[in-house]
């Protein structure tokens, strides 16, 4: 609650110093900046500025921000899940390869994977290689506009080491194929370091490394639907979606996924 008694409702989107962070915030009446927000566990947090949807803020507490979080916060199931979040949410709700911090959402589509599974992959012969991205808030966001140029992407911070780097082109050389787990993985190039990205893909996207992408089934009108079908044309994406309704399959975070193909057609534009 605020001090006038209002209630807010803040979705961490990045941590900034060990006592600030950007937060999204709801509000039926959003807090100027200066405004004191209590916390649970006799906390507070003071608003320092507001940027659209999201404000910056310092928090007054007696352990670190992370620690703080663990105790008092939920996971931030996406909001199409209408309920609240459980115990069990905790694991499932987060790849078991996971290492580093940071996104508000998981990547779905790595939720498919355990560890025997992984075990039995590498057991095979595949080669698996991992990136960092820290999905920002902005992932929940409908593309509202009919002009697509207009719609306007958030930053999300990303990281590729150099030993993914090294294993792609070894595989590419040997011509084999590259397969991204998970829309939050195939989305560019593919370059050693940490950088900041805001790409959004859609159809006449030429994409250079990525030959298979296994994805979740996505909402209606978002930038994870349309980077899908500028992969897989649309065509095929919308025939997989028809036969995925018929069947009754399960979307979205804690559903099914399946295993695109490159569109062959696809890549004439930037």
């Amino acid at each position: 609650p605020a001090p006038h008694g209002g209630k807010v409702e803040l979705l961490l989107e990045r941590i900034v110093a060990a006592d600030e962070a950007w937060m999204q915030l709801k509000a039926s009446h959003p807090p100027k900046p200066g405004a004191l927000l209590e916390l649970p566990g006799g906390a507070s947090a003071t608003v320092l500025e507001r940027a659209g949807r999201f404000v910056r803020l310092r928090f007054a507490i007696d352990a670190t921000l992370e620690d703080y979080l663990d105790r008092y916060a939920e996971v931030p199931l996406p909001p199409y899940i209408v309920r609240a979040p459980d115990s069990a949410d905790d694991e499932r709700y987060q790849t078991v390869y996971a290492r580093h911090p940071g996104a508000v959402a998981a990547p779905t589509a790595g939720l498919h994977f355990d560890r025997p599974m992984l075990t039995r992959l590498s057991a095979a012969g595949v080669v698996l290689a991992y990136v960092t991205l820290h999905v920002g808030a902005g992932t929940f966001q409908p593309v509202e506009t009919e002009d697509l140029s207009r719609h306007r992407m958030h930053s999300e911070h990303f990281g590729i080491p150099a030993a993914t780097v090294a294993a792609v082109e070894t595989a590419r050389a040997a011509k084999r194929s590259v397969i991204a787990v998970g829309t939050t993985t195939g989305e560019g190039g593919l370059r050693a370091g940490e950088a900041e990205t805001s790409l959004f893909i859609t159809p006449g996207y030429r994409f250079r490394i990525v030959d298979r992408l296994l994805t979740n089934f996505h909402l209606p009108r978002s930038t994870l639907l349309m980077l899908v079908c500028a992969f897989g044309g649309y065509d095929a994406v919308r025939a997989a979606y028809a036969h995925a309704i018929d069947e009754r399959y399960r979307f979205y975070s804690y559903g099914d996924a399946m295993l695109l193909e490159r569109d062959p057609s696809a890549g004439t534009g930037k």
